[in-house]
């Protein structure tokens, strides 16, 4: 007969908008093991599995930690009472947490103090949830799959009439019906219960006792500091809904998302593991992605099956049709389906497809050293320049905002989405990358007259020989990087050139003039007018990911402000709650202008 053996929860710390899904293993008829589902419509054997969430309230009041929400609180700011902070700001755990957070916390006693009741919500101003209006702030919701669930979680209504159960100063409601379930804001601060039952197929009724779990109590999800969209050509936050109507202008995220193949709890193990977990993360992204509202989206280490299962479809419901490039498989080992890739959306309303280049470094890799490198050196050089990364080139072509002088000229755009190899001791498989992919990309420019975006993480800080190149357009034959250079792919030093002129989007900040921009120029490197950072771990803080545009073609409008030690707050390195990848988000909105000389 079928029978349950255990049931498990991935991290039993359940957050509000996002989904749980436990594993269950069950024993089939014939002694086999498995987890698959066997639902009430494809009865296995005369039997099925029922499932059922319940909520568990308390008589008892319970206040969670405000620093650490999967921690019980134990005492209250009552400064935070006094100013109107809403109380949920108020609570710590331990006088430690509250001692540790104050340099940050005080910060929301000053704000309240001079904000007063100014925006008629403070606390979505002071605290910039992702749904919010106010100045400064886009707003959004959750994806549809996370509303919509959160509000059916199978046949049983979310707020039932009955109490199911009451014991011991305890009552059980019943909120669920499914396998999966997804926390509700009426869910912060309880325990769930999952119950997975053997149920007769003829009778309904329960065969056996039911399997049960009880989760940690549900947080809300945590809300990091709203990153503003600065119009650098003046003072003054960027209107969202004016930005995707404003004419000849439009908008392009880069983001490595941080794939969960990667995200180990070795490796972060300064990030909780719930905060770890892929079905808090990729609600985590989803949120921050869509809350960009960009017209172009350049995604890097997105895994194939997230991208089929998740982003493609999520975003689709957004309006964004997806492209993807996945990276190859001569080195990896693993499951094909957790290789990680490119993937670039962009609006369907804004942009149409017109082609599709796919760079596979491995395959330039065979092609140069059957040109270049003598018969018995070719294992070698393989093994040192296949490394899998791609490339991913697309050609779009505007649907709106025809040229007046030229009304019927196609108005096209070139997007390269890349992800460079990361080992900080290959300088020359970089630097070759770098080069081919504007090899490819200069090919492109020489048959069609078209403005041009370079996007991803480089894996190359500021000052290094891939950045250089793809900056000045050259590298100075001195650099210390070409000191690496085993296998002579990078002579004569001469060839280390293109003609594209591509510019850094963000060095705009540093020529843009007046008092108000002096914040943002103090997250540049003064010597490249990079962010400081765009990769924060325990182990490394620095720039590995850029936006590049031709000048010649583009002007930037507007930069997604970069974040600061007051935006990250109490967070000393990424992945963490409220940033779910150890890279941040850059965008910056373009205009398209008149050609001027080239390079």
């Amino acid at each position: 007969m079928l029978s349950v053996l255990r049931v498990h929860l991935p991290s039993d710390i359940p957050i509000v908008g996002c989904e749980l899904t436990p594993y269950v293993l069950l024993r089939r008829p014939d002694k086999t093991v498995t987890t698959d589902d066997v639902p009430e419509a494809a009865p296995l054997d005369g039997h099925f599995l029922r499932y059922k969430w319940y909520r568990v309230q308390s008589d008892k009041k319970v206040a969670v930690c405000s620093v650490h929400p999967s921690e019980q609180a134990t005492l209250q700011c009552l400064g935070c009472l006094k100013a109107k902070i809403p109380v949920a700001k108020s609570y710590h755990c331990t006088p430690k947490c509250f001692s540790d957070a104050w340099q940050h916390h005080r910060v929301l006693h000053d704000r309240a103090a001079s904000s007063g009741n100014e925006n008629g919500n403070e606390e979505e101003e002071l605290f910039g949830r992702f749904n919010n209006s106010g100045s400064g702030s886009i707003s959004t919701t959750l994806s549809s799959s996370a509303s919509s669930a959160s509000l059916t979680n199978g046949s049983a209504p979310v707020y039932p009439a009955a109490i199911t159960q009451r014991s011991g100063g305890e009552t059980w409601f019943e909120v669920g019906r499914s396998k999966t379930y997804t926390p509700t804001a009426d869910d912060i601060g309880h325990v769930l219960k999952f119950e997975c039952a053997v149920v007769d197929a003829e009778t309904k009724l329960t065969v056996g006792h039911a399997s049960t779990l009880l989760t940690s109590r549900v947080i809300p999800a945590p809300s990091p500091s709203p990153r503003r969209i600065i119009h650098v050509e003046g003072m003054g936050h960027l209107d969202a809904d004016a930005r995707i109507t404003s004419s000849g202008t439009f908008t392009v995220l880069s983001y490595n998302i941080l794939s969960d193949s990667y995200a180990s709890n070795d490796l972060y193990n300064y990030c909780p593991s719930w905060a770890l977990s892929w079905p808090y993360r990729r609600q985590n992204l989803l949120r921050e992605i869509v809350v960009y509202r960009a017209d172009i989206i350049c995604l890097q280490e997105v895994q194939s099956d997230h991208y089929e299962e998740f982003f493609s479809p999520e975003l689709d419901k957004h309006g964004y049709y997806g492209l993807y490039k996945r990276k190859t498989n001569e080195v990896y080992s693993g499951n094909v389906n957790t290789i990680d890739g490119c993937a670039t959306f962009f609006r369907r309303d804004r942009f149409s497809h017109v082609k599709k280049y796919e760079v596979e470094f491995n395959k330039a890799a065979q092609s140069l050293t059957d040109a270049v490198i003598p018969t018995t050196q070719k294992k070698t050089a393989l093994n040192r320049l296949v490394k899998d990364n791609v490339a991913l080139i697309v050609v779009l072509e505007a649907k709106v905002n025809q040229p007046v002088d030229n009304p019927g000229k196609r108005q096209l755009l070139c997007v390269a989405n890349t992800h460079v190899n990361v080992h900080q001791d290959l300088k020359d498989v970089k630097l070759w990358q770098v080069h081919t992919l504007l090899k490819g990309l200069e090919k492109i420019a020489a048959s069609a007259d078209i403005p041009m975006l370079v996007c991803g993480d480089f894996n190359s800080v500021p000052g290094s020989a891939p950045h250089a190149l793809l900056a000045m357009g050259k590298v100075d034959p001195s650099h210390p990087d070409l000191a690496v250079d085993p296998l002579n792919i990078l002579r004569p030093h001469s060839k280390l050139v293109h003609q594209l002129p591509l510019v850094i989007a963000y060095s705009s900040f540093a020529r843009t003039v007046g008092l108000g921009f002096e914040q943002h120029k103090r997250r540049l490197d003064n010597a490249t007018n990079e962010p400081l950072f765009t990769n924060v771990t325990r182990d490394f803080i620095g720039s590995l990911d850029y936006i590049f545009y031709t000048a010649d073609s583009l002007v930037v409008e507007s930069l997604l402000e970069l974040l600061d030690e007051e935006n990250l707050r109490k967070d000393t390195a990424l992945p963490s709650p409220e940033w779910s990848s150890d890279h941040i988000a850059l965008l910056a909105e373009f205009r398209c202008c008149r050609n001027r000389s080239r390079r």
